[in-house]
Formats: C-alpha cells, structure tokens, sequence
C-alpha cells in the first residue's frame, strides 16, 4: 500500500496519510495542486527550505507568522482559516504513519537504516565521540544529481548538530 501514488502523467496523487491529519492539511496539498507550485517554488516564496515547506504541510513543522502569511498569499488561502489553525496554540504531533512503512520510497529509507545504520553510528562516534545528531537543530536538502552513467540519482543530506552525552 502507497501512501501517495502518481498519475501517467507523473502528477502527483493526494498521499493517502493526509485522511489522518486535520483537514487543513488537506486544503493545502488541494492549493499547491491548484497554483501547479512545486516545494521548491514555495519555499522560494517563503523564504525556507522546500523539505521545511513540505513538512508544514504534513503538519511535522510549525510555520512562524511571516510563513502563514506568506503561504496563504501564494497559495490563495484566506489567511485567517491559516491563522486559526496554525495559531500560538498549534504544535506539530510529529512522526506519522506505520512502522515500517509501507510507501516504497519510505521503505527504502527505512532499509538505508536498518542496514546502514549501525555503520553510520559507528562513524558518527569514531568521528565525535558519544553522542547523537539532532532532529531538532537540523536541516536537511534533497538534490537531483546526475551520476558517473548520466543516470538521475537522489543525493540526500541531514544536517544536524552533534549533541554529547553529558555525565553527570
């Protein structure tokens, strides 16, 4: 089961995650689809990230008053439904869907972990000592890279500050 699946025309389908989430969320994936803007082209609006616009509207992000305003504008939405439910009394519930994933393309990162993931802590602490890598003082990009074929490749990046164990 896909949490999202694409059209012949490659456009991409309302994810199927959104039917647990409030209905805001919903009427923003409708608006993008709508105005026909990528992540990228609202981030470029708002002044973020694209991986940061897309995770507001998969509620795993809070947007800031500036952000609302400046979605609601490129989007079309009236500011004050925007307003209401991003408010100072919204917090993300953050972490969606099931374990493991069933979409492929979560799948597979999930299988980067499980079998990479212990190498990749191994290096982390060869390299920083005992800690870990924050989600919370992160930002992370995904590119479109060509490889040594020509070939489209995922070039993905997490970039977290490293935060120690602390004794105590």
């Amino acid at each position: 089961m896909s949490s999202s699946s694409s059209t012949s025309s490659g456009q991409i389908q309302t994810p199927k995650i959104l039917s647990t989430l409030p209905p805001i969320y919903a009427a923003l994936h409708a608006a993008k689809t709508k105005s026909s803007l990528t992540f990228a082209d609202l981030a470029t609006k708002v002044g973020r990230d694209e991986w940061y616009v897309a995770a507001i509207f998969y509620g795993q992000a809070k947007p800031d008053a500036s952000d609302v305003a400046k979605l609601s504008a490129a989007l079309n939405l009236p500011q004050r439904y925007l307003d209401e439910a991003f408010g100072e009394d919204y917090f993300p519930h953050r972490g969606l869907g099931d374990f493991p994933p069933q979409d492929p393309v979560l799948y597979r990162l999930y299988e980067v972990l499980v079998v990479y993931g212990y190498p990749l802590k191994h290096l982390i602490h060869e390299k920083f000592g005992d800690g870990i890598m924050s989600a919370i003082d992160f930002e992370g990009h995904v590119d479109k890279v060509k490889g040594a074929q020509g070939e489209d490749r995922v070039k993905i990046t997490l970039d977290g500050k490293f935060l120690p164990y602390r004794r105590w």
